[in-house]
């Protein structure tokens, strides 16, 4: 049993997250999120700052490589 965990291993709790892609075109998930406007939010400030990396929100089970 997993205790107090909230989210499953579907990720139905937290159905949004942030990928971040480096020059050498390798992909890190950043953070996972309840909705897309926060994970959007999320990366939009990401962005912001960090002008050389791409980050962008999907969908969990969703992205580019699934």
């Amino acid at each position: 049993m997993r205790g107090s965990d909230t989210m499953s291993e579907s990720g139905a709790a937290l159905p949004w997250q942030v990928i971040r892609q480096d020059d050498g075109g390798n992909h890190y998930r950043v953070g996972r999120y309840a909705t897309q406007a926060e994970a959007q939010k999320v990366a939009d400030g990401l962005d912001d700052r960090h002008h050389h990396q791409l980050y962008r929100v999907e969908r969990v089970g969703q992205g580019a490589g699934s």
